[in-house]
């Protein structure tokens, strides 16, 4: 008894000895077990169509193409939302229970083909008991996998498909081959894109498809001029971005009074007077409120993500001063403040003081007059502006065209003449010299002297004509001018 005793006594110190092990051990187990699964978010872009637009705003569309990619690229994970965490979360579900499902069945079939192998009846239950002990632990297995959702990474990271990492960007499917499309480049979700030219613009269409939704869940679109390409490239693809990365986008809404104000989000028309809850990307926008007779104001604020911002604010008025438009000896007489009608004359209108206006005024018998002007620079004083009509000159650009012609015409003729002139004037002036460096004695004749005075008047001839191509030169420039000036609007002071 007295050697039993001690043993027993070992037992409980070795079991404390080792229970941290066990304890860490299990942890361990469970640890690896809840290793989170799809740690990346893959995207692939596809070829953008470009089939509409011109060749040579291609190459614009190319390198758009590439700085949006490249830009794109400053993302680093996704946030995943819950709708889409729970079609992978369900998606890695599925796919263990079908891979626990085939292994218990491949199991059984084992199992069932062990009759057929013709093995001793010893080793036949040998195999037998080891088969019926693996299908416990299968059945086991795919109970615990039906029990247990996997574990998803929230916050994958981003990711572009391997052919366009090396350059390559596929076509972009059809309408009904999405899902399949994505499955075959092994992304979660594809962006397309089209362009096309509308008078001299370049309008860009952007779309995204997400496998988890199996549908487009973004669709972008911009106007703007190649020259304006980066800041438009810019644009979108902050929009994109918040996109793909999952956050939330923010949101801004406007009311501003007067009701007709124009409001502008970041140079880009958004409405006028209220403009409802609109979604941006996180970060700073400039709003530009305008309004007719209204002082203009600039206002930027920072965009939180999740968070709607409101802007609510009124426009100054301007000053007003008033202008009276009188055409004497007329009646019937229509007032056009630029394309806009005011009314008939004599008209007073109320303007914005110490401001350039434009007025344009159509009399009976097609008789007009235009006038820019500067209101009075004192609020609430008057001024007068009185404006004489007349027959305008026959529209088109014609006669502009023919004016400048016969003046390009006349300053080429300058030229030539100016060149024959000193051409003529060099020789005379040589036969000058040489007469005047010639004795009497060695040339008694007069055929030098004749030919002397002969140049002599030719160049007297020849500066004559000159000035008089001068002259000419100078009228049609001063009638190409006056006619290229006649449709423009004098300035009234």
């Amino acid at each position: 008894m007295r050697g039993i005793i001690p043993r027993l006594k070992i037992f409980p110190l070795l079991f404390f000895c080792f229970l941290p092990s066990l304890v860490f051990g299990r942890a361990k187990v469970e640890e690896a077990e809840k290793t989170p699964q799809n740690n990346e978010w893959i995207l692939c872009v596809t070829n953008f169509d470009m089939s509409v637009l011109p060749p040579n705003y291609r190459i614009v569309g190319e390198v758009i193409t590439r700085n949006l990619v490249n830009t794109i690229n400053a993302v680093e994970y996704r946030t995943r939302v819950s709708k889409e965490y729970a079609y992978y979360e369900g998606y890695a579900w599925s796919q263990a229970r079908t891979a626990a499902a085939k292994a218990l069945a491949a199991k059984r079939d084992e199992r069932d083909l062990l009759l057929f192998r013709g093995e001793p009846e010893w080793r036949y239950r040998r195999s037998l008991k080891t088969i019926d002990e693996a299908i416990v632990k299968l059945e086991e297995t795919l109970a615990k996998t039906e029990a247990e959702m996997p574990l998803i990474t929230e916050e994958p990271v981003f990711q572009f498909t391997g052919g366009n990492v090396s350059g390559s960007f596929p076509e972009a499917p059809p309408e009904g081959g999405e899902y399949q499309f994505c499955r075959n480049q092994k992304a979660d979700a594809f962006l397309a894109g089209k362009f096309i030219e509308l008078y001299g613009r370049i309008y860009i269409t952007l779309r995204l498809y997400t496998v988890y939704t199996r549908s487009f869940i973004y669709e972008d679109n911009i106007i703007f001029s190649p020259d304006d390409a980066d800041s438009a490239v810019k644009e979108i693809a902050g929009r994109l971005i918040a996109v793909l990365a999952g956050n939330k986008p923010a949101a801004i809404t406007i009311r501003v009074e007067p009701e007709n104000t124009l409001v502008l989000i970041n140079q880009n028309f958004a409405g006028r007077g209220e403009i409802a809850a609109r979604e941006y990307p996180p970060g700073k926008v400039t709003v530009s409120l305008s309004a007719e007779n209204y002082t203009p104001q600039t206002i930027e604020t920072e965009l939180s993500a999740g968070e709607l911002t409101e802007i609510d604010t009124s426009l100054v008025p301007l000053g007003l001063s008033e202008m009276n438009i009188d055409v004497p000896g007329k009646t019937g007489v229509l007032v056009y403040r630029g394309a806009m009608y005011v009314g008939e004359a004599p008209l007073t209108l109320r303007l914005p003081a110490n401001q350039f206006d434009y007025i344009q005024v159509e009399a009976p018998g097609l008789e007009t007059a235009q006038a820019v002007f500067m209101s009075p620079a004192i609020f609430n004083t008057t001024g007068d502006l009185s404006l004489k009509t007349k027959i305008p000159p026959p529209t088109g650009q014609k006669r502009v065209d023919r004016a400048r012609r016969q003046y390009y015409w006349a300053w080429g003729g300058t030229w030539i003449a100016a060149a024959l002139t000193w051409m003529i004037y060099g020789i005379q002036t040589t036969y000058t010299n040489t007469y005047l460096a010639t004795p009497q004695a060695v040339n008694p004749s007069m055929e030098l002297y004749d030919q002397t005075i002969a140049l002599s008047y030719t160049s007297i001839g020849a500066l004559a004509l000159l000035g008089v191509v001068v002259a000419y030169d100078f009228f049609q420039l001063g009638r190409y001018i006056y006619i290229s000036g006649q449709d423009a609007a004098p300035i009234v002071r």
